[in-house]
């Protein structure tokens, strides 16, 4: 994107990290921010706070290591974390939803979102599979673990369309304003 994209506003939504807070909380009351790049900046103009902020020092490394120090942050009680990305401010409520309740039916299995032909995130990751996220490396993301054990899939609209160039945050911004 060529900056910290997770700043950029949404028309009426706040920044891109705040509008993903707010959908990380249709999933769970306590939840964390894992920054790197652009901190304390992106700290200082989210429009929303999380639970908690944790800085990951080794995000130089990639995408694995922010999984890496999520899970390693979340307690010896958690029976899996959720995963949400910064930038998906198509992903729909009623599907975050939906996962939720898939995850409370079946909290030991793998689920993600429906790519078509993949798994993805948002996600959930039980406790189980941790060892194998630690196993990650460099830019690799959840993505390869969750279709290794086949997840189960949950339909959430709005995945396949994220802020990574400035050709997608204008499409973005184009979609939200015809919505509102």
């Amino acid at each position: 994107m060529g900056r910290c994209k997770q700043v950029l506003n949404l028309p009426g939504r706040g920044t891109l990290l705040g509008n993903a807070i707010r959908q990380a909380r249709v999933l769970s009351g306590n939840v964390m921010v894992i920054v790197g790049a652009g901190y304390p900046l992106v700290r200082y103009r989210c429009t929303c706070e999380p639970s908690r902020w944790l800085y990951c020092s080794e995000w130089e490394q990639g995408l694995s290591a922010s999984l890496v120090a999520g899970i390693n942050a979340a307690g010896p009680k958690a029976r899996g974390v959720y995963v949400v990305l910064g930038d998906q401010p198509l992903v729909t409520g009623e599907g975050l939803l939906e996962l939720a309740r898939c995850v409370r039916s079946e909290p030991k299995l793998a689920w993600a979102a429906d790519y078509g032909n993949r798994a993805g995130v948002p996600a959930w990751i039980p406790r189980e599979l941790w060892p194998e996220v630690r196993g990650l490396d460099g830019d690799a993301g959840a993505g390869s673990v969750l279709n290794g054990v086949g997840a189960n899939r949950v339909d959430i609209p709005g995945v396949k369309l994220d802020a990574d160039t400035p050709v997608d945050w204008l499409r973005i911004k184009r979609l939200l304003a015809e919505q509102a």
